[in-house]
């Protein structure tokens, strides 16, 4: 592979122009389908295999036309001070609401409060449900504002009126925070190539590279039922790997310089070395991507694969356009050492500055010293912040997790106040009655047991369909949709229904919202183990190709457990119990998010396997190339330390900026991927693996003879394009002879 990439270097670099025009072409017209296609919503969320879905696609087949996945709003009143909503004038200015939204072209059905029950028993808080005819990443912008317009106007009789539901669902944004996180890298990549031009080709190449990937997923977004959530994930990973692998590229390629290599050499002897790590890297975190399907949720494996492609597009191009822009800046790009005169390039060195080990070598050395003290200290630091972790709570974001600043917030407050907190999450119960000798009397039996239920507030007559073999059961549990509770009320009605299955053959099925959100949190869970088993599988099979060595990889999947088990107990310690939530942006603490500890899970493992892969990488180098094992380490860490430093806080920073998104569920994973990479970079792979390779010495690189004749040589050190350099000098050796 080496040989394979230093030739493509090589040809990058001698081929710049073409190479540039064609990733300049991909741009453009990835820019210009984004720019054709239509605008990102919110994607439609099904969860195959659960019962909620199941009994979701049995509304649809039972109850035509009632626009069973159309968007809703809810509309709430509250009188003021002194007043009921009953009263008059009160009563007036919500049923002109009513009549003004009933006119829209999409809306499907407004219920009238004073008809259907919809005024608190205190009478100072009224609702009216809105019900759209297109699902809410369909509606037209046309249709939000005369939604937002009838509240207005309500408002304007002197009643408080907020919105609560999907229709207002916006997409998500980022905020400045994210334009800090380049700005930090911007800066570290400065201080690392200690030249503003070759600073600049990292975030150049990034930004194409997302630019490219992020595009593509708009202009597939309509098709392919992408929503708005998946291009800023893609973004989030795609420019944290981006930058991180130009970066190695662009190191390697000075230090080649510094060796006194001519550019297109050291161009093709970077791609062939730091290439062959990027490569394995970019794998790594592909697998752990893809793998995101074995989850079966349709929603994360479609993100899991656009973060992917956005990955394989960051790899091809640190191995073909990082060369070609070298090529573009010539004597500009310094070896390594060297800086440019803006940056006090050219002045006089201090020999004995110049001579004193940098930092990488010292703390090397110094672990190389105390191994045992330095690996006891790592587990345990990491041990500490995995505590909160035994406390996981898993749910899915609802308006209650929304900031106070919003409408939905509000509306969600104030139906709260009204009628308890279990009304913002109803469950629906199916009825499915049609292999019954009495359907009247299944639907009856079915309401009577619910209302023996504990932790029920409410159960509504059911409402069967024309054909008057199926029913729907409205169910408002006492406690709120995300607590405890509510998921045991959930079961328990399960329990009761499969009873009736039993004594009827009617079926009955929960869904709803709510019900959704316990089903998801479930399948996650259950998919949890078989998808770590999958991932650190084959990346353990990958990284034993890589280093043919059974302990390293071993002691990569181990060091990668400790870390994402410590970034989740820091997840867990700021967004459920609390804990520096006003530093964070946490408003409302509760439930981590379902997807969050397997979404996180893939994405971490992918970047601590690049860590390993570049740091490792230069010391097996090292080590292949006859140093003892650990002054192996102690080499390895001199040309790698400070790249993988500033890798690391690069990706630190860029995630960090996605914590000021406006959408729960990216502001929550970014603060998870930037602290599980400070835990994996700064603690496992800094800390732990020099000190467990120097602890294990020549063992570390044992591999059965049987073994290491059945895999493939794939050379990610380089140690053929080494082989390549003697054979070239002998043979100008021979040409010297020749002419003497």
């Amino acid at each position: 592979m080496a040989t394979f990439l230093y030739r493509l270097g090589r040809f990058s670099f001698r081929k710049r122009h073409f190479v540039a025009l064609f990733w300049v072409a991909l741009l453009a017209l990835a820019g210009a389908g984004a720019a054709g296609a239509p605008a990102a919503g919110n994607s439609s969320f099904s969860i195959p295999g659960t019962e909620a879905q199941k009994a979701f696609d049995l509304l649809d087949a039972r109850f035509p036309g009632a626009s069973a996945d159309g968007a809703t709003a809810r509309v709430v009143f509250k009188a003021p001070d002194g007043q009921k909503m009953t009263d008059p004038g009160n009563k007036a200015a919500v049923l002109d609401t009513v009549d003004e939204l009933s006119g829209g072209a999409e809306v499907a059905q407004v219920t009238d409060p004073y008809q259907g029950g919809g005024v608190s028993q205190d009478g100072t808080v009224a609702y009216a449900s809105v019900t759209y005819k297109v699902p809410g990443m369909e509606l037209e912008e046309s249709s939000r504002e005369a939604l937002k317009t009838a509240a207005e106007d309500a408002r304007d009789s002197g009643l408080t009126v907020e919105i609560g539901g999907d229709a207002l669902q916006a997409v998500p944004e980022t905020g400045s925070a994210e334009i800090i996180g380049i700005g930090v890298a911007a800066v570290v990549l400065v201080i690392t190539l200690g030249s503003l031009l070759a600073a600049g080709l990292p975030l150049l190449t990034a930004i194409v590279g997302v630019g490219i990937g992020v595009a593509t997923i708009t202009a597939l977004a309509s098709a392919l039922d992408l929503g708005s959530t998946t291009s800023i994930l893609a973004s989030m990973i795609g420019l944290a790997v981006g930058i991180d692998y130009a970066l190695f590229v662009v190191s390697r390629y000075r230090a080649e310089l510094a060796e006194g290599r001519e550019r297109e050499e050291a161009a093709g002897r970077a791609v062939g070395t730091a290439g062959s790590a990027v490569v394995f890297a970019g794998l790594t975190v592909v697998i752990a991507l893809v793998g995101l399907s074995v989850v079966n949720i349709p929603m994360l494996t479609k993100m899991g694969i656009a973060a992917a492609g956005t990955v394989a597009v960051a790899v091809l191009i640190a191995l073909t356009l990082i060369p070609a822009v070298l090529g573009y800046a010539g004597r500009r790009v310094r070896p390594a050492g060297e800086k440019s005169k803006l940056l006090g390039g050219g002045r006089a060195k201090n020999k004995d500055k110049a001579d004193r080990p940098n930092m990488g070598t010292r703390w090397a050395s110094f672990v190389v010293r105390r191994p045992l003290a330095v690996l006891l200290l790592g587990i345990v630091g990491l041990g500490a912040a995995a505590v909160p972790a035994g406390s996981l709570e898993l749910g899915l974001p609802d308006d209650g997790s929304q900031p106070t600043s919003t409408t939905q917030r509000r509306a969600y407050d104030l139906l709260s106040e009204g009628f308890g907190p279990g009304f913002n999450g109803p469950l629906v119960v199916v009825v499915d009655a049609q292999g019954s000798d009495d359907p009247q009397v299944v639907f009856q039996q079915a309401g009577d047991e619910i209302k023996a239920l504990d932790n029920v507030v409410n159960v509504a007559p059911a409402a069967p369909n024309k054909a008057g073999d199926t029913a729907t059961i409205a169910v408002v549990p006492d406690a709120k949709p995300s607590s405890a509770a509510t998921e045991d009320l959930v079961h328990d009605i399960r329990a009761a229904g499969a009873d009736i299955t039993d004594g009827t053959g009617a079926e009955v099925l929960v869904t709803g919202a709510t019900a959704m959100n316990i089903d998801v949190s479930q399948k996650l869970n259950d998919a949890l183990v078989p998808y770590l088993v999958l991932v650190v599988g084959l990346a353990f099979l990958l990284l034993i190709v890589v280093f043919r060595s059974i302990l390293v990889p071993l002691k990569a999947a181990l060091g990668f457990l400790l870390s994402v088990l410590a970034a989740l107990g820091a997840v867990v310690a700021v967004y459920q119990w609390g804990w520096l939530s006003g530093l964070m942006g946490v408003e409302e603490t509760g439930p981590i998010m379902s997807m969050m500890p397997i979404f996180m899970v893939g994405v971490v493992f992918g970047l601590a396997m690049d860590y390993e892969v570049f740091l490792v990488t230069r010391i097996r180098e090292a080590h292949v190339h006859g140093e003892k094992p650990a002054q192996a380490v102690v080499t390895g860490f001199r040309y790698s330390a400070r790249v993988v430093t500033a890798a690391a806080i690069i990706m630190i920073a860029v995630f960090s900026g996605f914590i000021g998104s406006s959408d729960s569920m990216v502001k929550m994973i970014g603060f998870g991927l930037a602290i599980a990479v400070l835990f994996d970079a700064f603690v496992v792979r800094m800390a732990i693996v020099p000190a467990v390779l120097a602890l294990l010495g020549a063992k570390a690189w044992w591999l059965p003879k049987w073994l290491d004749r059945a895999l493939p040589n794939v050379d990610v050190e380089g140690e053929s394009l080494a082989v390549h350099d003697r054979t070239a000098d002998r043979d100008d050796e021979d040409k010297e002879l020749v002419r003497a």
